[in-house]
């Protein structure tokens, strides 16, 4: 499919002509320093461009990229006059880069008669957990103002996270990745086994990194600092802090080869500036690697990312204890473009991969237009039963020798949906550094590894703090002890909260037009419907449909036996 690619900048602007089949650029289209209120007219002049680049080779659809969709969008959406009316409320949440990208959108279906997609850089983010979503502010303040953290750059680091996996011939659902894009914006994001899992970027793009006009993190006290001491208001604050801080206000200038030569030169407010810059995105690595429990990969895309080995340089330092080792050399000589769009930096000692990507935003939106314009149109019925996955333990027959009696046998007590697997009679108690929880009951038959499946609520009663994961997916999880009738086991790994997921044979899924490992979205009714996003669809012959909650989850939802959901969205 050829997709016409439109890209805003607060004042920039990049269109491109994609043939998605082969992922070549057939044409390009630039343009700088766009005055405010002008981004339509400089679309219109980037089209005649390109049309006059590639006669006779018109557009199938057209891609937008939208820097904020709020909660209203996790996935590309079709626009339609409804969805327009939705997206404008969003300029508040991004008043440098939606009002642009909706001039823009607005001009280009007005000039083509064809399907149009909007592309969210929050959507890569939708699986941020609570813990890195939201603020330490009063629940009903946040639910008034819609207070939260989104990241951005999501389409950027989504690419980089397809471009690792290729490049290392591991699918992301096995890597822990921290991809940095570095440009005038500039944020980081932690990718935990193919999710977003924390981000620099919060509600809007000026939380985090130092970048080329904005301040990154600043402690909000100096905020309330500069309102009382008179001569700041809104207004000014705004500017301030994304028109003349980061490197301009360190060193006068945005650019960063203008500082790094001046720097080499002996300016100080330049050494200051890059200093400050690596410092700030290497305080951050070294937070995602915590956060994943390790690191497989350091990426790094945009202008300053895939341009400055001076920049990489000085973030890769002192990474030594993380296993990351840079090659001086490779680093100094790293180029990469669309043919060759990934390069190693990285000694052969080190045991992350340390690469440079090149950034491609717009073969991406191209592609994630396509793959939504080709999907199957859904089936009417999408209703999924709705199972409630108490707390439960899997257990190896070696640990059930240990607990109940050498050569135990599980005893089914009652059969579950999915085929094969039972609730057995055993039970036994879950042994934390806080507490214990009795009566925990064993799920047969035996499986090669022990996992134990809890909630959030027991996490607290225990004193585990449990990732949340698929089934299997036990690594750098917690231990914890196991206590039955005939003794006690430790094990040193193995607590994880299951992951919400739905089961389905492979001809459900064909029939609902999901593969394994999609991410949906799920209406639950119920006494308090609500909708969980971020489900995860695994397939498998021997799956039963079935959306599986934990506990909590489904008493938020006041979900009963009878209880159905209905699959909305594909978000991913």
């Amino acid at each position: 499919m050829l997709v016409l690619t439109i890209n805003c900048g607060s004042s920039s602007l990049r269109c491109a002509l994609v043939d998605t089949a082969s992922g070549s650029r057939l044409a390009d289209a630039h343009a700088e320093e766009i005055a405010d209120g002008a981004h339509a007219a400089a679309v219109a002049r980037a089209l005649e461009e390109i049309g006059r680049d590639v006669p006779g080779r018109a557009p199938e659809a057209v891609a937008h990229r939208i820097v904020h969709g709020g909660d209203a969008f996790s996935a590309p959406v079709l626009v339609t006059d409804d969805v327009m009316a939705r997206l404008a409320p969003l300029n508040d949440l991004a008043p440098l880069h939606n009002p642009p990208a909706l001039a823009a959108l607005t001009a280009a279906r007005a000039r083509f008669a064809l399907p149009h997609v909007a592309v969210f850089d929050t959507g890569f983010h939708v699986t941020l957990p609570p813990r890195a979503r939201e603020y330490a502010l009063p629940p009903d303040v946040a639910r008034k103002h819609g207070v939260r953290r989104y990241g951005f750059h999501g389409i950027s680091h989504e690419h980089v996270m397809r471009q690792v996996e290729a490049h290392l011939s591991r699918s992301a659902r096995d890597l822990r990745i921290v991809s940095c894009h570095l440009g005038n914006g500039a944020s980081a994001t932690a990718i935990e086994y193919g999710r977003s899992v924390e981000t620099s970027m919060g509600m809007t793009p000026l939380e985090g990194l130092v970048m080329g006009t904005r301040a990154g993190d600043v402690d909000p006290g100096v905020l309330l600092h500069l309102l009382r001491a008179g001569g700041y208001d809104a207004a000014r604050l705004d500017a301030l802090l994304n028109h003349e801080s980061g490197l301009k206000g360190f060193a006068g200038t945005n650019d960063v080869r203008e500082i790094e030569t001046r720097a080499a030169a002996g300016d100080e407010a330049c050494r200051r500036a890059l200093t400050a810059y690596a410092h700030r995105v290497r305080k951050y690595i070294g937070a995602y690697a915590a956060v994943m429990g390790g690191v497989d990969a350091i990426a790094f895309t945009g202008g300053v990312g895939e341009h400055s080995a001076l920049i990489r340089g000085r973030t890769l330092q002192r990474l030594d204890f993380l296993g990351a080792r840079l090659d001086a050399d490779r680093n100094r000589d790293a180029r990469v473009d669309a043919a060759r769009p990934v390069a190693a930096i990285s000694d052969e000692t080190s045991r992350v991969a340390l690469l440079v990507v090149h950034a491609d935003e717009e073969t991406a939106m191209a592609r994630a237009a396509a793959t939504l314009l080709a999907t199957p149109r859904a089936p009417t019925d999408r209703r999924v039963p709705v199972a409630v996955s108490a707390r439960h333990a899997h257990l190896s027959q070696a640990t059930i020798d240990r607990l109940f009696g050498p050569g135990h046998a599980l005893v089914p007590r009652t059969p579950l949906a999915q085929h094969g697997q039972f609730a057995a009679q055993e039970v036994v108690s879950l042994i934390g550094p806080h507490g214990r929880i009795d009566h925990v009951r064993v799920l047969g038959p035996p499986r090669a590894a022990d996992q134990v499946e809890i909630s959030r609520s027991d996490e607290f009663v225990l004193g585990v703090d449990a990732p949340v994961r698929l089934s299997g997916d036990l690594e750098n999880s917690p231990g914890i002890t196991l206590e039955g009738p005939r003794g006690q086991v430790i094990l040193e790994h193995g607590v994880i909260c299951a992951r919400r997921h739905i089961h389905m044979n492979p001809a459900d899924a064909a029939r609902l037009g999901l593969a394994d490992h999609a991410t949906v979205a799920v209406r639950v009714g119920g006494e308090r419907g609500m909708v969980f996003e971020d489900v995860t669809v695994r397939v498998a012959p021997a799956f039963a449909l079935q959306l599986h909650l934990d506990t909590d989850e489904a008493n938020a939802a006041g979900v009963t036996a009878d209880t159905r959901g209905e699959i909305l969205d594909q978000m991913r």
